[in-house]
């Protein structure tokens, strides 16, 4: 057996994901009820694929730029024209987090330190350590909003970025106005570059409308793609718009990493733009109802407006114990400190059948009563 090499220092300051542990144990029990993942439960819409398939048969196989094509690149810029969003340039990627990857890459040194509002997704925190950085967490608890007071005291000398993630996976939060032009104030008056991964944008409940921080700044990085919004997620594609000069430079990184998005997928990407995609909108709202209606009796939580998922409270503060007893009645859900550094919320999510919430609601309240008897 040949000696191994060590690893890098990195590599033991990464924790493996919490949420493909669980979705592995998930898969191994096909009978039970798994919430865990944020994966639509909708394949890509046939005329999407069919473009795809299209493209193809053309022989349209090969390297692209890595910018992006340019009649996706186009589209792009109409598309969030429409919106309202305010931004230099734009770079397609490969998927969100490829974006957020090479954003960081551009705008932070090692040391730096970069401000995440918690609850947060499990990848924003190791992509800064994998790129030097030194996260830091604003605490949203127990309303997950956004707050000054929180904000400052955690702002130094090497603090370069903020992150945020609207809607926010886990907690289904969608920030209002006001909460973004806090943030848009602060990252001006203390000099910080705005990272916005707004990849939900398209699942938004109620009738507040949708703002991205690019309707109140113009000089954040935005983070979006259709992993989500026209259930695309294996086909990995993202888009990144921002000032200039960052997407210059997340351009040359991405020509020395990924050196450019998948092909096929933008191709197909053009015609997703155009796709209505409200009737699956409105089902996933209808289940977010359903789910939230349910658990309220029994759970403290606040109604999710958007994204595809809920986060409520463990009944007795610790969602270790509450997921492990979930786990064992074959219920996968996903404890709160994959998300947080606090562990007494987990999230489910509602990307799934009618009947399958129905049955989570029934072994959720169940032992919802076993812990708090």
């Amino acid at each position: 057996m040949l000696e191994s090499f060590p690893l890098s220092e990195r590599v033991h300051q990464i924790r493996p994901s919490g949420i493909r542990r669980i979705f592995d144990i998930a898969v191994a029990n096909p009978d039970g009820i798994d919430l865990s993942i944020g994966d639509p439960d909708f394949d890509i819409p046939d005329p999407i694929k069919e473009e795809g398939i299209r493209w193809i048969r053309k022989g349209f196989n090969r390297y692209v730029s890595t910018r992006g094509i340019p009649d996706l690149r186009q589209e792009l810029r109409t598309h969030l024209g429409r919106r309202g969003l305010q931004f230099e340039d734009l770079l397609v990627t490969a998927g969100a987090t490829g974006g957020y990857f090479l954003a960081l890459m551009s705008v932070i040194d090692p040391g730096d330190e970069v401000l995440i509002a918690d609850p947060y997704f499990v990848a924003y925190a190791n992509v800064v350590v994998m790129c030097g950085g030194v996260p830091k967490f604003i605490d949203t608890y127990p309303d997950f909003a956004l707050q000054s007071e929180r904000i400052l005291p955690l702002i130094s000398p090497r603090t370069k970025a903020i992150v945020i993630n609207n809607p926010n996976n886990p907690t289904g939060v969608v920030y209002s106005h006001e909460q973004l032009q806090l943030v848009s104030e602060i990252a001006t008056q203390h000099r910080l570059q705005i990272i916005s991964d707004e990849i939900y944008d398209q699942f938004v409940y109620g009738d507040t409308p949708f703002v991205s921080i690019a309707n109140v700044s113009d000089h954040a990085i935005v983070i979006g793609g259709f992993s989500k919004s026209a259930g695309m997620t294996g086909w990995r594609l993202g888009y990144v718009t921002g000032p200039a000069d960052i997407i210059e430079a997340m351009a040359t990184f991405q020509q020395y990493s990924y050196v450019c998005a998948n092909s096929i997928a933008q191709k197909a990407a053009i015609s997703a733009l155009s796709y209505d995609m409200s009737p699956y909108v409105a089902k996933f709202s209808k289940r977010r109802d359903r789910f939230y209606q349910g658990l309220r009796g029994h759970f403290r939580m606040s109604a999710s407006r958007g994204a595809f998922y809920l986060f409520p409270e463990a009944p007795n503060g610790n969602a270790e114990q509450f997921v492990n007893e979930a786990i064992r009645n074959k219920l996968f859900v996903i404890p709160g400190e994959v998300f947080s550094q606090k562990n007494t919320h987990f999230r489910l999510s509602f990307a799934v059948a009618d009947n399958k919430i129905d049955e989570a609601i029934e072994i959720l309240c169940a032992l919802s009563e076993k812990f708090r008897g």
